[in-house]
């Protein structure tokens, strides 16, 4: 693994006599890396749900098809029912959780974006040379670059990135935000109202 960059903050919007355009690049690639790592992460544990979904899916539905073929014709009904029932509503959970996991694409498919739409600011602005050395305008293009994320905890990445934090701390701060959410939607019943579409 490569060793960390020194993330020296961003002071576009208060430059003083030590500001530069080299410390502000080094501030953006370390959003970049701080985005680009929690993309993995998130998409890494929405496959391991969509892998455990599909596989208890399968098991339940292998269930109902074993218990419906075991009833003979003229069997009581009512003697499998529950087991049959317990089967089925198990299977529309997990149908609701692989939905849910498969929103995952929509957000790694924004969260990439967002690296692209950053990089492409950068190197418009590294390569202008009269907006490269403006404090100005690298303020400008972090302010338009935070306004486009839809997640909080994005925003949050952001300002401890311009302040300075290593990605490392950056990373930390995400996913204890972004895990504070999921326990906030796994105590609410009713998920589907929660589901964020993007």
């Amino acid at each position: 693994m490569a060793s960390p960059i020194n993330n020296p903050g961003s002071s576009a919007t208060k430059p003083d006599l030590d500001w530069s355009q080299v410390r502000e690049t080094v501030s953006m690639l370390c959003l970049a890396i701080s985005q680009i790592e929690t993309t993995l992460t998130d998409s890494s544990k929405s496959v391991g749900e969509l892998t455990d979904s599909f596989t208890h899916i399968a098991q339940n539905a292998q269930q109902v098809s074993r218990l419906t073929t075991q009833l003979a014709p003229d069997a009581d009904f009512e003697a499998n029912k529950a087991s049959i029932i317990e089967s089925s509503q198990e299977i529309m959970q997990r149908m609701s959780q692989a939905v849910v996991a498969f929103q995952f694409y929509d957000r790694l498919s924004q969260k990439l974006g967002h690296v692209n739409e950053s990089l492409s600011h950068l190197g418009d602005l590294l390569g202008d040379m009269k907006r490269l050395y403006n404090p100005t305008e690298w303020a400008r293009i972090q302010n338009e670059i935070r306004s486009n994320y839809t997640m909080e905890c994005e925003r949050l990445m952001f300002d401890l990135i311009m302040k300075g934090a290593t990605v490392k701390e950056a990373l930390e701060l995400y996913r204890h935000e972004f895990d504070q959410l999921d326990a906030v939607k796994s105590e609410d019943d009713n998920t589907e109202d929660d589901i964020e579409l993007f």
